[in-house]
């Protein structure tokens, strides 16, 4: 099943099936925080480990570009929820909501990067293995820019972002993942992130695209060699 978010959406993910634990959850973002919006689904766990706890069971992973080294993770959940950014072609910040056995079509039905590729193959070496995770929610957001090295989350994406984060969270209140309002700060080398790349202090410590030159430095590449 696939859909595009709406309030209707919100409020029927809100409905729980008992909400007991059962089994291994995994929620995993993927995605490259150093290709603006690439970054997204890393952002919404990085911003769901800072703003919850959850129970014992629930894992939150940051899968960055690890493609098949991801296999474990995937493989040993039971309940499986995927963060990313998707080409849907729709309006960039749009979120859509694909479940279980849609989810590797829509990744794999336009690549963005490699990530992408080698993550479809965890996905369909699962399937072939009988691994394949029982329930699996893919909370996609169309992305708006991705050839920014060193870029963040353009405007419309990072706004998408709590409404990615209140799906989730709804999700795995329904699976028993038993989320809580967080009311300590993450111990040091507790976060799922590095420190060094966490929103804020990405944002605030970058430099200015002029000064960082992110399409070839022209003092080792002549005029016109850059990217296009």
């Amino acid at each position: 099943m696939s859909t595009p978010v709406s309030e209707k959406a919100c409020n029927e993910l809100g409905h729980t099936r008992g909400g007991e634990p059962d089994g291994a959850i995994v929620v995993l973002g993927i995605g490259n925080v150093l290709w603006a919006d690439e970054g997204f689904g890393v952002r919404c766990v990085e911003a769901l480990q800072a703003r919850y706890t959850f129970a014992e069971h629930v894992q939150l992973v940051d899968g960055g570009t690890q493609g098949l080294y991801l296999i474990p993770q995937v493989h040993g959940a039971r309940r499986l929820i995927i963060l990313d950014a998707v080409d849907y072609g729709l309006a960039p910040g749009t979120l859509k909501l694909v479940e279980d056995a849609q989810v590797p079509r829509f990744l794999g039905a336009k690549k963005m990067s490699l990530h992408q590729t080698g993550f479809q193959e965890v996905l369909a070496l699962a399937q072939l293995t009988g691994s394949y995770p029982e329930r699996v929610l893919l909370i996609g957001c169309q992305p708006e820019e991705l050839e920014d090295y060193g870029g963040s989350l353009r405007p419309s994406v990072k706004a998408a972002l709590d409404d990615a984060v209140a799906l989730a969270v709804r999700r795995l209140a329904e699976w028993g993942g038993e989320p809580r309002q967080r009311t300590m700060p993450l111990a040091e080398g507790e976060a799922v992130t590095s420190p060094e790349l966490a929103l804020e202090r990405y944002e605030a410590d970058r430099p200015a695209a002029e000064a960082a030159c992110r399409i070839g430095d022209e003092r080792f590449m002549p005029p016109g060699a850059g990217a296009p």
